[in-house]
């Protein structure tokens, strides 16, 4: 690819930068997946408030902690010059009772392309085993599976 994934933001460079967002968090690595985000990046997950790559660290160790073959997918919304919004899906189990979460998410980024600001909002729904839909080796999600439009969801 020879378009950096920087503002201003095309259609193709905000598809690219959230396909890449979900791949990283994919990797259930919180020390990779801070590196997308500036020193002292702002999230609001949920109910939590997020501060800096420490606390981001901390927030994604104790998550992919509890939530077991977690696989996400995130598709684009809407984007401007330096925001995009995304809305997702993830699987994952706790204790033996699956779920997916649905959400929206709303991006701000730094010129560097790093993301500045994360404001997520998160519904979870109880699943059986025998309804979930994302079933990829743990990693990213093959290039060949359906996204969440294509999934209706």
């Amino acid at each position: 690819m020879t378009t950096p994934l920087v503002p201003p933001f095309t259609r193709e460079t905000a598809i690219l930068k959230v396909r890449a967002a979900e791949n990283g968090w994919n990797s259930r690595n919180p020390e990779k997946v801070s590196l997308a985000y500036t020193p002292d990046s702002i999230w609001r997950n949920r109910h939590e408030f997020v501060t800096g790559r420490a606390e981001i660290v901390a927030f994604l160790t104790r998550k992919w902690s509890r939530e077991q073959d977690y696989r996400l997918i995130k598709e684009l919304w809407a984007f401007n010059e330096n925001r995009i919004a995304v809305r997702f899906a993830y699987e994952c189990q706790h204790e033996g009772q699956w779920y997916r979460s649905y959400g929206n998410e709303n991006w701000q980024f730094d010129a560097a392309g790093l993301m500045s600001h994360r404001h997520a909002s998160i519904n979870d729904l109880p699943i059986a085993e025998s309804d979930r839909l994302f079933h990829w080796p743990q990693g990213p999600r093959p290039e060949d599976h359906p996204s969440l439009s294509d999934l209706n969801l």
